[in-house]
């Protein structure tokens, strides 16, 4: 079976097969980190046909495995799909949607809404925060491979994964 590197190489001389083989081996994992950070399927697909994009625009330099990288390319991916649709929002004044955080309080912990999901959760925290507890607690990366995935330094990662947790608790202490 050839490694991620050279089918990387192979895609850098134009060839389709070696996409196909580095997409079927991927896209799986990927869609999962993507559907986790967006909390729905559609955005979830549209980032990582935007991963393998930049995929052809980009170079793998070895630093890192290459899921690693991809992973790398779809957090930022991710975040400037935030950001466009941040900007959207203001414009439209579309920004005062209660956040599922605010939704599922609001229903209280006797409602139909009371079992909250790890997407709810995962979406009630900033893209940062949902960031690093994905990365750390979901796909069990280290926290070096974190901050070599999102370009931050170690304690970034920690003191962001600290936060995190702690705005979990702050949100959902009537769920958990």
């Amino acid at each position: 079976m050839i490694d991620d590197a050279e089918l990387l190489k192979q895609i850098g001389r134009g060839d389709p097969a070696a996409c196909r083989a580095l997409l079927d081996r991927h896209a799986r994992y990927l869609f999962g980190v993507a559907h986790a950070l967006t909390g729905n399927a559609h955005d979830a697909e549209d980032l990582v046909q935007e991963t393998f994009a930049g995929v052809m625009g980009s170079t793998f330099r070895g630093e890192s495995s290459v899921r690693t990288w991809l992973v790398r390319i779809l957090t930022n991916q991710a975040g400037m799909l935030r950001r466009k649709r941040w900007n959207r929002a203001r414009h439209v004044g579309l920004d005062e949607t209660p956040s599922p955080a605010t939704r599922a309080q609001e229903a209280g912990p006797g409602g139909a809404d009371a079992k909250l999901d790890l997407t709810t959760m995962l979406a009630a925290l900033t893209l940062e925060h949902r960031q690093v507890l994905l990365l750390r607690e979901i796909e069990g990366l280290s926290y070096e491979e974190i901050a070599e995935t999102l370009h931050v330094p170690r304690g970034t990662v920690e003191s962001r994964l600290f936060r995190a947790r702690e705005e979990l608790r702050k949100k959902f202490k009537g769920y958990l």
